[in-house]
């Protein structure tokens, strides 16, 4: 009944061990009211939740720990953005392309052709680009 009155659970309940005698005689809702007026029943305080291990975990991860396969959530494309990874791939393989004409390693119409491959994403990496060239005989000595 004291729970209910004072809006908490059961467990919340505190009653004064030393006034038992008075509490057992309280029958009706008004005489409970009276006894909490009087600090005879009283409310727990409520327990809170713990926030150190969260904080504790927080702080490990902003240290860059508990990234290993089995905590990975999402898949490559969520977890790098597909439009990033394309922007840094395409510029890596056109600053080289670029470079590669200024040094007159490769003439305009390769370098046109390989541009516009490099643009269509026939090539993966740098690497990618350099080994076409030399597989088909297009970079000069």
């Amino acid at each position: 009944m004291a729970a209910k009155i004072m809006k908490c659970g059961k467990s919340r309940v505190w009653m004064d061990p030393t006034r038992l005698a008075d509490i057992e005689e309280a029958i009706t809702s008004e005489d409970v009211r009276r006894l909490i007026r009087d600090g005879v029943i009283a409310a727990k305080p409520k327990k809170g939740l713990s926030t150190f291990r969260k904080k504790k975990i927080a702080a490990q991860k902003k240290k860059g720990r508990r990234r290993n396969r089995g905590s990975t959530k999402g898949k490559i494309g969520t977890r790098f953005n597909k439009r990033h990874t394309w922007m840094k791939t395409i510029r890596a393989v056109r600053k080289l392309i670029k470079d590669l004409k200024e040094t007159k390693s490769i003439d305009n119409k390769t370098y046109r052709d390989v541009y516009m491959k490099a643009k269509s994403g026939y090539f993966r990496s740098r690497s990618h680009v350099m080994n076409y060239l030399e597989r088909n005989n297009l970079i000069k000595k």
